[in-house]
């Protein structure tokens, strides 16, 4: 396993860090084709697979931006690979249930009628839903074009909704093997934008105990704060290393369960990193208008899309 990048993907990492750097929005993404990356190229993108997902949407989380990179990289991935359709540009991807692990089988019915199929059931926590919603059932996924919903508070402001379906007219785009790859797809790429956030912090945080004196000293000299920022490295290096090793073997088609539940896991510890580098700011850290806020509450949002650290446990247990 070998986890240097090779030269198209270093290049997609330093365009997405560039424009990123600049404070690029949405739509600058989508004309530089970084949301289109997976798409295939018969539909005007690039044809790439799951690492390079990941290249961008590390980008993503370590300048802590609210754009919709993830659900919109990730839904065109799956139905690149998977489905029956062509990748719609604004279709999200709607996995939780309330009240259910997100690794467990989705509890929304499917029913097939007499004009194609209908879908009952609610899910919680969809990003950026603003148009189709590819939703997971017992017999596939399923592209509903103007689901009902309502909005969700989100710590980070971005918007979410909790749809609900009542023999919602779909269009399946395909079968139930491919639901586990859906979930798959998703916790790498929340997985990834974890990572980033955590190394964003990270760099703030370093800069700050560097520069910040205290009693004539910059705060790095004191023995208890190197320790804390060595373990806030250290949560970043474990979620990093689960992280790509999960990546590259969905990317060569190998089994990827263990890989992306520690990497599940450890955006947990990445969120409770957060907190460690909220305190070495002292009051600042509890500024919501200081940067390192947007950090904080993109890695509580993250770690909620995924269930919280309890769930990962469980998950990790049944599989080893």
């Amino acid at each position: 396993m070998d986890f240097s990048l090779d030269e198209t993907q270093r290049d997609l990492r330093d365009l997405a860090a560039d424009l990123l750097a600049k404070d690029a929005g949405e739509d600058r993404l989508r004309e530089a084709g970084l949301l289109s990356v997976c798409a295939p190229e018969e539909a005007g993108g690039a044809g790439l697979g799951p690492v390079e997902m990941v290249v961008v949407l590390r980008e993503v989380g370590a300048r802590a931006v609210a754009v919709r990179a993830l659900p919109v990289l990730v839904s065109s991935l799956f139905l690149s690979r998977y489905g029956t359709r062509p990748p719609h540009p604004e279709a999200v991807l709607a996995l939780r249930e309330p009240g259910r692990a997100l690794a467990d089988a989705p509890a929304t019915r499917a029913d097939r009628t007499a004009g194609g199929w209908v879908l009952t059931g609610r899910k919680t926590q969809v990003p950026w839903l603003d148009g189709p919603a590819l939703v997971t059932a017992d017999a596939g996924v399923f592209l509903v074009e103007r689901p009902e919903a309502s909005p969700e508070f989100t710590s980070t402001g971005e918007p979410a909704a909790t749809v609900v379906l009542d023999r919602t007219p779909a269009e399946r785009v395909s079968g139930a093997e491919t639901v586990a790859a859906a979930r798959q797809l998703f916790t790498v790429a929340v997985a990834a934008q974890a990572g980033g956030v955590l190394a964003g912090a990270l760099q703030l945080t370093t800069h700050y105990i560097k520069t910040r004196r205290q009693f004539g000293r910059a705060l790095a000299e004191f023995q208890a704060v190197t320790m804390q920022i060595a373990d806030v490295y250290v949560a970043g290096r474990a979620l990093d290393v689960a992280m790509w090793s999960a990546a590259w073997r969905l990317g060569e088609g190998l089994p990827a369960e263990e890989d992306l539940a520690v990497a599940a896991f450890h955006v947990g510890e990445a969120f409770r990193a957060l907190y460690t580098c909220q305190h070495l700011h002292g009051g600042l850290g509890l500024d919501v208008t200081y940067p390192l806020h947007r950090y904080f509450a993109q890695a509580k949002h993250l770690s909620h899309l995924l269930g919280g650290q309890d769930a990962q446990l469980d998950l990790i247990g049944a599989l080893v």
